[in-house]
C-alpha cells in the first residue's frame, strides 16, 4: 500500500526504494507508537493509514498523527477513505486522545474535500498568528 502511495502524483511520484521496501515493516514494527489502519475489498488491500501516537503538550494527552493516507485509485470515491478515518477517529477517542493531526498536499482537493467533510480544518490556536504550515528538513 505504501509502494502505491509512493507512486501516486500525491506521493513521491516513484516506486519505493527497494531498500526501503525491505526494511518498512521491521521498522514499523519496532516503531513504539505505530498505529496501521487496513481497507479491503473483500481479500484484496484497497487503502490503508498509518499512524503515529504522539503528545499534545497545550492539551497534556495524547493525540494521532496520521502519517500516510491512502486509498488506490481504483476505490477511491467509494467510501473507503472516510471509513478509515472513522476507525482511526475511534481508536484516538479509546485511548483518549484530543485530536486527529495529518499532512495534505495543497493541491489535493479530493482528499482535502474528504478530511474537510470528515472535520478536519487548518490548525490555528489565535486567529491573528494565522494557521500552521507543514515544513521539513532533510537530513540526508
Amino acid at each position: 500500500m505504501i509502494d502505491a502511495y509512493s507512486r501516486d502524483a500525491m506521493g513521491d511520484g516513484k516506486p519505493l526504494d527497494p531498500d526501503v521496501e525491505m526494511r518498512l515493516i521491521p521498522g514499523l514494527r519496532k516503531h513504539p507508537t505505530t498505529l496501521i489502519f487496513l481497507a479491503f475489498d473483500r481479500d484484496q488491500p484497497v487503502g490503508a493509514a498509518v499512524c503515529f501516537i504522539g503528545f499534545a503538550t497545550f492539551a497534556a494527552k495524547p493525540l494521532i498523527n496520521i502519517h500516510d493516507f491512502v486509498v488506490l485509485p481504483e476505490s477511491r470515491g467509494k467510501g473507503v477513505g472516510r471509513r478509515l478515518l472513522e476507525a482511526v477517529e475511534v481508536k484516538a477517542r479509546k485511548l483518549g486522545c484530543c485530536k486527529l493531526t495529518l499532512e495534505v498536499m495543497d493541491e489535493n482537493h479530493q482528499a482535502i474535500r474528504m478530511y474537510q467533510a470528515a472535520g478536519f480544518k487548518r490548525y490555528t490556536l489565535q486567529e491573528e498568528a494565522g494557521s500552521a504550515i507543514f515544513m521539513s528538513k532533510p537530513l540526508q
